[in-house]
């Protein structure tokens, strides 16, 4: 090991130290014996949080590795949760851990980074380092943002399922509008841009769709480099989300125009995402849809029919694969309207 390598060996070690707090064992053979749990739990467990699974002999494992599975124990023999809740739990929580720090890095390592280099060169170390050093100086001061974070949207996702199972609403299934936005040629787009560019706007683009959704009372479900999945329970809020993105974008010079396709019906949530007809009936919409236009299937139409302040214009018949033929409107605000989804003159043209 050369010199400059011992170095980094020595400062990880003290990132992981003031992280995790002091090495405790060696391998899951001892940890289950500290834990007071079995070898075959201790595996599952991490595995569960997403780390590789090697000999039981092998591994350094920490204070706070021990704290977790002793809280775990203590949930188990208090009867709160049985082993596989437990461990699907921890898989939701890993899976969005992992992504949320490899987001947190990636941010303050382009805050960091000489804007003459590219992202695919990666970071050299001095930078890596200093992200490492900031990241783990700020872990106390985020910890609690993120137990706060939490409970605010497990509230939110207590309080639909809650409302979800209102009889009134039990028989049609978790209705929910859903929308897709999508980047008109983000394809050749990326042929042109530098890496730093696309990054930029990647970021605007997700801000930019957060920000609108969550206005109007809808979830962000996911965003995939050009494309934002939205949900809401509220099929008037929903339908101002996608004009709102529209006239968003529109003002936006350094990012495209979108195109959003919307459905309304039954979805099947789960894992944080949603699937079903609705949900494919809303993206093959979205691919059928002229720049910067709203396209929304006969089931949101006829909603929308019933109400001031939108605008509607029936499409040709449109054979949509994996769905089925399909008539959709394309909607607008009426004039006037902007902001507002229960307002104004409704009409609609054939």
């Amino acid at each position: 090991m050369t010199h400059e390598e011992a170095d980094v060996q020595a400062f990880l070690e003290d990132i992981r130290v003031r992280l995790l707090g002091d090495h405790i064992a060696t391998g899951r053979q001892e940890m289950s014996r500290r834990a007071d749990l079995s070898l075959p739990m201790v595996t599952n467990f991490w595995h569960a949080l997403g780390f590789p699974v090697s000999q039981p002999d092998s591994g350094s494992f920490a204070q706070a590795d021990l704290d977790a599975l002793r809280q775990i124990l203590d949930l188990i023999e208090a009867g709160r949760l049985d082993e596989q809740l437990l461990l699907g739990m921890t898989r939701a929580v890993a899976r969005t851990a992992d992504r949320l720090t490899v987001w947190q890095t990636q941010l303050v390592a382009e805050t960091l980074a000489d804007p003459s280099s590219t992202l695919d060169a990666g970071v050299d170390l001095e930078t890596a380092m200093e992200v490492a050093r900031q990241l783990t100086a700020a872990a106390d001061v985020f910890e609690p943002l993120m137990t706060y974070a939490w409970r605010r949207h497990l509230f939110g996702a207590l309080t639909r399922m809650v409302s979800d199972a209102d009889p009134q609403e039990a028989e049609a299934g978790q209705l929910r509008l859903v929308g897709f936005a999508d980047l008109v040629n983000f394809t050749s787009i990326v042929r042109r841009a530098s890496e730093r560019d696309l990054a930029i706007m990647v970021q605007r683009f997700e801000r930019l769709a957060s920000d609108v959704v969550t206005a109007h009372g809808g979830r962000v479900i996911k965003t995939v480099g050009d494309e934002a999945l939205f949900v809401n329970r509220d099929a008037l809020a929903g339908t101002a989300t996608a004009l709102d993105l529209i006239d968003a974008m529109a003002e936006e010079e350094m990012l495209p125009q979108v195109r959003v396709g919307l459905a309304f019906g039954p979805v099947l949530s789960r894992l944080g995402d949603v699937f079903g007809t609705t949900v494919n009936r809303a993206s093959r919409l979205t691919a059928v849809a002229g720049e910067g236009r709203v396209l929304a299937d006969e089931a949101l139409s006829t909603r929308l029919a019933q109400h001031s302040g939108f605008s509607l214009r029936s499409t040709r018949r449109r054979q949509l694969r994996g769905i089925g033929p399909v008539t959709p409107s394309e909607v607008r605000r009426s004039a006037g309207d902007r902001g507002s989804a229960g307002s104004g003159p409704h009409t609609m043209t054939p």
